[in-house]
């Protein structure tokens, strides 16, 4: 299908994957696992950390709609690996 071979879809595919490489990066962020560290025991004293972190699971449900369209166009555009 020639939708799938324009620079468009191209470029859609890495905006996709820099947003989902920020996505993990935030999820990594507010993992309670980064919180019970050192460095998140300071920053859970500050609000803005504490707004953040409570909005972990809404960034996962951002970000597997993001890696379905992603992998989909990838594969559309690319091909099907071998």
């Amino acid at each position: 299908m020639d939708v799938f071979q324009s620079v468009t879809v191209a470029r859609l595919i890495l905006v996709l994957g820099i947003l989902n490489f920020l996505l993990v990066l935030l999820i990594y962020l507010s993992c309670r696992c980064v919180s019970a560290s050192k460095m998140g025991s300071r920053l859970m004293k500050n609000p803005q950390y504490k707004r953040f972190f409570g909005r972990h699971c809404h960034l996962w449900a951002i970000l597997w709609p993001s890696v379905v369209v992603h992998a989909f166009l990838a594969i559309m555009f690319l091909g099907w690996p071998r």
